[in-house]
């Protein structure tokens, strides 16, 4: 997800994201925390969209869809993948096709039948581009999605060629390129099952979605809450321990940190920078600090003017400036150490992460060098008083310090007039401004996984597949020479031939840094006293389904 789910994100992006909304509103209303009550109410940030699984890539939408739906395949806290609806997935022996049947007797919440047709036909609906869905790149590797790329030619309800139904409990998945990964891809929230309701009203359907999984949607209070409510008929891999989960939006981190304190949240999966010192000794909340897979980045259009990742006074600008970011410096005093700098673009939770890839230089403090890139730079293209780069963000979700930050780095290496703060009001005014492509200037990115693997943090961000608005590949990169390498990863034999590749594919992007790795982000947050159960998954977000209130 950009930094989603995202979502993602949000993941967020993700996760995306990818995008981490991260931020609070400030109702201090007990609601559902009240005694008595075995509701867990969570922090959360107003979803960027309508919750439509494959129109989602942050999390303050992926957060409830994740709890709603259940796809082919779930990933355990830890990131280990089961299959779910799926009875069995069995490739053919050069990951072209897929063979997929469902277990017996799953239900939407609407009383409707899971069938081969609730996958098959949302997927088409999600990759065709009439809809205009942000998952629809999920699926550039089906058969016949080129077919519905081009929007002048589509009604929207085409249907992918590479998806065949066998019967209601079977279906084949015929892939235009080998995918290794594609059985681990499904566990992604653009995979998940829609209804028939759904194609009725799509619109209405994302006000009030009719899911599948551990929870069922109750209602939505926008800029308010979402309640979810425990679905009694759901018989899957994750067991749910309380009666619901009402999310809580908030545009200020601060707040809610405060009702967490006072027992009127149960659970935030941040913390204001404010008490990032203290919320592990606070007796009023009950603290999680540990290592995560979720990473922070700022993008700049690849397009943008002096930036140009296509040229080398770009490439120059770009390295000087992520050599003018003291990171270590920045996960210290404004993180209070709840980062780690970044060394490449996935995660030390990632398989195949390493410490060690050519271009990795371009991502360390180096005053001098960083002077001297920049002066090569302007050597091709002078930078003038008119010039300005800005980085944007959401000023609800506690970016505000670390962007200054960072500004106060590149100004004190490169000169006072290179970069300067552009913040939005709140996290859907920044999400939409960028997804708009409104953003003239650099802006606050990021990852949190989908599904654990190095392929996601990069075709997901980077891709040309992903690029204009066909994914979270916000700042249009596109370099075939990454697309080629990517593909070459996704057609390897084992995993470990694949990370090698996805490696080689890294360091064209620490040379090109079409987004700047920042830091990556422990999972930490805190749950109110009373609460049991608290931990936090492969995604940095807690496992909702597995709190409870105390004598419950």
């Amino acid at each position: 997800m950009n930094v989603r789910k995202s979502k993602v994100f949000a993941v967020a992006a993700a996760a995306c994201v990818l995008g981490m909304a991260l931020g609070g509103c400030g109702s201090s209303t007990s609601g559902d925390a009240a005694k008595g009550s075995n509701v867990i109410t969570a922090f959360d940030s107003e979803p960027q969209n309508s919750l439509i699984p494959g129109n989602t890539n942050e999390t303050g939408g992926g957060r409830p869809i994740d709890l709603m739906f259940a796809g082919l395949v779930s990933f355990d806290k830890d990131g280990k993948a089961k299959n779910e609806v799926a009875d069995s997935i069995t490739a053919n022996d050069d990951a072209t096709q897929y063979d997929i049947k469902l277990k017996d007797g799953w239900k939407f919440t609407d009383g409707t039948d899971v069938t081969a047709e609730s996958f098959t036909k949302a997927w088409s609906y999600v990759a065709n581009a009439k809809n205009g869905m942000v998952g629809s790149s999920f699926f550039s590797t089906i058969k016949g999605y080129d077919a519905l790329q081009n929007t002048d030619n589509l009604k929207g309800d085409e249907q992918l060629e590479g998806l065949k139904i066998v019967n209601d409990h079977e279906f084949t998945v015929d892939l235009s390129q080998p995918d290794s990964a594609f059985s681990i891809k499904l566990g992604y929230s653009g995979f998940y099952p829609l209804p028939e309701s759904f194609y009725k009203d799509p619109k209405a359907f994302g006000e009030s979605p009719v899911s599948d999984g551990p929870y069922k949607f109750s209602s939505w209070d926008h800029d308010k809450e979402i309640k979810l409510v425990k679905n009694p008929d759901y018989k899957g891999n994750r067991k749910v321990n309380n009666d619901g989960v009402t999310f809580k939006i908030y545009t200020d981190a601060n707040a809610a940190y405060a009702d967490v304190q006072a027992g009127n949240l149960d659970v935030m999966d941040t913390v204001p920078s404010a008490d990032s010192k203290t919320f592990e000794s606070d007796s009023s909340v009950v603290p999680y600090n540990k290592a995560g897979s979720v990473i922070q980045t700022f993008t700049i259009p690849s397009d943008l003017e002096h930036w140009k990742t296509s040229t080398e006074e770009g490439q120059l600008r770009r390295q000087a400036l992520s050599m003018s970011i003291d990171r270590q410096a920045i996960c210290d005093k404004v993180l209070n150490g709840l980062g780690t700098p970044a060394v490449e673009f996935t995660s030390p939770k990632t398989p195949g992460y390493s410490d060690s890839l050519k271009g990795n230089e371009n991502l360390k403090y180096n005053k001098k060098k960083a002077k001297e890139l920049w002066e090569k730079a302007n050597a091709i293209s002078p930078w003038t008083s008119d010039d300005k780069l800005t980085f944007a963000y959401n000023a609800d979700g506690g970016h505000e310090t670390t962007y200054t930050a960072v500004v106060n780095s590149i100004n004190n290496t490169l000169g006072s007039e290179v970069a300067a703060t552009n913040p939005y009001p709140t996290f859907n005014d920044y999400r939409t401004a960028v997804s708009d492509r409104k953003v003239q200037g650099a802006f606050r990115s990021g990852w949190q996984p989908d599904y654990p693997s190095a392929e996601n943090y990069l075709v997901a961000n980077f891709a040309s597949s992903a690029a204009d608005g066909n994914g979270s590949n916000d700042g249009d990169y596109k370099s075939s020479a990454f697309d080629d390498l990517c593909s070459k990863a996704a057609a390897a034999q084992t995993t470990d031939e694949a990370n090698k590749l996805y490696q080689q594919a890294q360091e064209i992007l620490l040379n090109d840094l079409p987004a700047v790795p920042l830091y990556y982000a422990n999972a930490y947050g805190v749950a109110a006293t009373g609460v049991s159960g608290f931990e936090m998954n492969w995604q940095n977000l807690p496992v909702y389904e597995n709190m409870t209130k105390s004598g419950k």
